[in-house]
């Protein structure tokens, strides 16, 4: 397959990945993020959807790095 379409189909699943666990997590603190107006639970929750996918891209790109760095040493 196309080298760009796997790099962006990682970068895709990482943040989707990783905003989705932020999502979650804010959930089980009683963040919601579709709450009405601005309160501090709904930015709370807003901050670890972010956060999330963020570090779900920064994993997918780690991994990226990983695997090619494997397939130079062969």
């Amino acid at each position: 397959m196309n080298k760009l379409f796997i790099e962006g189909l990682a970068d895709a699943i990482g943040f989707v990945g990783g905003a989705l666990l932020g999502f979650w997590i804010g959930q089980m603190l009683g963040w919601d993020i579709f709450a009405p107006g601005y309160s501090n639970a709904s930015m709370g929750g807003i901050l670890l959807a972010g956060l999330g996918g963020g570090g779900g891209l920064h994993l997918a790109r780690r991994w990226q790095a990983a695997r090619n760095a494997g397939k130079n040493e062969e």
